[in-house]
């Protein structure tokens, strides 16, 4: 694969580099990488990746932009929420190297197109968020032989490595066998995150995906690099290959892929079929309103939340301490929980009936459905 003049130009900090020189610039031309997710991490990879030269990246996510998505998500910017991510990222990249071919999967990855999607890339990149996907993205890989360059955030803290079976080292069941119960991790929408964080975990998956690319260097095959911004420290563990693990082991039982959201303890709701345990924001409303009802409600987010936005009248009891305060509740009163979406009102309900409080409720939506269905004033966040 020739390079042009006017990519020679282009590249020609990295074609002086012994290491890369014209041989190696043609290998980066000549490789081609997925990136499932548009979002945190996916954002600086795509963006080096093109600026780096890659030939051909492929962009997997079926979400739109949201405002929320623009402190850290610097694929895109102000004008493109509401778009496709994919689309918006597409436009981003051509933006900083035209040459780079831009395949749209604007889709959500599941067990049926998996395997298909991955099959004509050389490498994999993980910019997702969320258990059932990094596990489908892992077995997919295994089975494919495709390196999978994994990498994760959350508030201050990220990880990164590279999962090859293929190439001698473990995958990411050997690392993390089993799931997470649902809920048990929060997702960065509920814990936040620092919004320079995947940048630098995002990049350091990128340099993995450009050696990779050379086959020069040490990579993070059988390491998991471990980076804490507040300590500004990286700690480094040896991973190694689990011979009983069931898709790359000696003797797997995943041959092919299976129901990860199943398997992640994910049980989808019934279509048009309300959560017994839930209530909606015009019930809270109806309760707030009409203090005869004897409905209290109570606001289980933590502080910091609570002084971004708030409801009237509505008392806190932030869900990390009501192990510790749930006996300033009455457990014969009628409670309506609420929190910013519905996940976490859900578990403080769990808490308190173990507890003996038999009149519960969880406010579907929490106050996100509040601003937008009830008093738009309310922040949203």
């Amino acid at each position: 694969m020739e390079l042009n003049n006017e990519e020679i130009r282009r590249y020609s900090r990295h074609l002086i580099l012994p290491e890369v020189g014209l041989a190696g610039q043609k290998k980066i031309k000549a490789t081609s990488v997925l990136s499932i997710g548009a979002g945190g991490l996916s954002s600086p990879i795509a963006m080096y990746l093109a600026a780096a030269g890659i030939g051909k990246i492929g962009v997997l996510d079926f979400d739109t932009v949201d405002y929320s998505n623009l402190q850290r998500q610097i694929l895109h910017t102000d004008a493109d929420v509401g778009r496709s991510k994919a689309e918006s990222a597409k436009e981003t990249i051509h933006g900083i190297n035209p040459n780079v071919e831009v395949v749209i999967h604007n889709t959500r990855i599941t067990s049926e197109n998996a395997l298909e999607i991955i099959a004509p890339y050389d490498i994999v990149v993980d910019g997702t968020d969320n258990f059932p996907t990094r596990y489908l993205t892992n077995d997919a890989c295994v089975i494919l032989k495709k390196p999978n360059v994994y990498g994760s955030i959350f508030r201050f803290e990220g990880q990164a490595s590279v999962f090859a079976p293929h190439l001698g080292g473990p995958c990411y069941r050997c690392l993390y066998p089993e799931p997470p119960p649902p809920g048990m991790v929060p997702s960065c929408a509920e814990g936040g995150v620092l919004g320079v964080l995947p940048g630098i975990i995002g990049c350091i998956q990128t340099t993995e995906i450009l050696k990779l690319a050379l086959g020069k260097g040490t990579s993070l095959i059988g390491r998991l690099l471990l980076f804490n911004s507040l300590e500004m420290k990286f700690r480094e563990l040896k991973l190694r290959r689990d011979p009983q693990c069931p898709v790359c082991g000696e003797n797997p039982t995943i041959k092919e892929l299976i129901d990860y959201e199943t398997f992640c303890g994910i049980v989808p709701e019934p279509e048009n079929v309300g959560h017994p345990d839930e209530v909606s924001v015009q019930e809270m409303k109806k309760a707030l309103d009409n203090p005869n009802l004897g409905i209290k409600v109570i606001d289980v987010r933590e502080p910091d939340e609570y002084e971004i936005a708030h409801i009237g009248g509505v008392p806190q009891i932030p869900l990390s301490q009501l192990n510790e305060r749930f006996t300033e509740l009455d457990p014969n009163s009628q409670y309506y929980i609420h929190c910013k979406s519905g996940v976490r009102s859900l578990k403080a309900l769990g808490f308190l009936r173990e507890q003996g409080f038999k009149y519960l409720k969880s406010v579907k939506g929490g106050i996100l459905a509040w601003s937008e269905e009830i008093d738009t004033n309310v922040p949203r966040y």
